[in-house]
């Protein structure tokens, strides 16, 4: 999944892609590069960030969705409301990619049965503004892993075919660096959930804890890239990035690897 934010406060690309024209260009080359799938998201969820009005929200996403639908590439919408995942789906795209898991918005869950696209459901504890005071644990990943099967529970008994289902650990959502190592060392916890994995490490803070004070958060991409690598080795479904080019060549390193393995 390639990382399209339409925001002028992301932390890591704000402001980059909110014209039109400069979405859908950048889109293009993510697809080139060899993402699947373009994740589309005009509401930043950096820690502290504030809440975006859903109008102001619909403006950024929709003409972009529509432009790249038309154009042929696949996305998925980054949304916690549940009217813009209707609009976004009636405008094209085929996932919902809520970061809430559903828990933000009360209509969420049964907006995506009726819609019956792809959901995917993340681990979270609460909005960005409050969610690192919630990063207590006792075993994390075990925990996330308890909850995150709560989560699921709420999505079947709300409509969503268990089909259409992919969990998301929520890294750096209500967890501290150490946190989302644990939970990464033992992915294979997520496994128990009977549902794909995606992992959305990309740019993110604890990334940058291995990195010089004043490193650029472009310089996060190399750990990324080693996180995709043992991820895909850990038989997640997919990967959340920003830098599509150096996960693509994670990924060929991660199956020519393997290839030498068989024979």
């Amino acid at each position: 999944m390639g990382v399209l934010n339409i925001t002028p406060d992301s932390f890591s690309d704000g402001g980059k892609w909110t014209s039109v024209d400069a979405a859908v260009a950048h889109a293009e080359l993510l697809v080139a590069q060899g993402a699947d799938l373009v994740d589309v998201g005009g509401e930043s969820t950096r820690p502290g960030a504030p809440r975006v009005p859903v109008e102001r929200e619909l403006g950024r996403v929709l003409p972009v969705i529509a432009e790249l639908t038309a154009r042929g590439i696949r996305t998925s919408i980054d949304t916690m409301n549940a009217a813009t995942a209707r609009a976004a789906v009636a405008a094209g795209t085929s996932w919902i990619n809520d970061v809430s898991g559903g828990q933000a918005d009360p209509e969420m869950l049964g907006a995506a049965a009726e819609l019956g696209c792809g959901f995917l459901l993340s681990h979270w504890r609460g909005h960005s503004a409050d969610m690192n005071a919630m990063a207590s644990y006792g075993d994390v990943a075990t925990e996330v892993r308890d909850e995150l099967r709560a989560q699921i529970d709420r999505a079947l008994d709300a409509g969503i075919h268990g089909s259409d289902l992919v969990v998301d650990p929520g890294l750096g959502f209500a967890k501290d660096a150490e946190h989302n190592w644990r939970v990464l060392g033992r992915i294979d916890l997520l496994e128990d959930l009977g549902h794909p994995v995606l992992i959305g490490a990309s740019r993110k803070r604890f990334l940058g804890a291995l990195l010089p004070a004043d490193a650029a958060v472009t310089d996060r991409d190399l750990p990324t890239a080693v996180v995709t690598a043992l991820a895909a080795r850990a038989g997640v479904w997919g990967v959340r990035v920003h830098d599509v080019a150096s996960t693509r060549l994670a990924l060929d390193v991660v199956e020519a690897w393997d290839r030498g393995s068989r024979g």
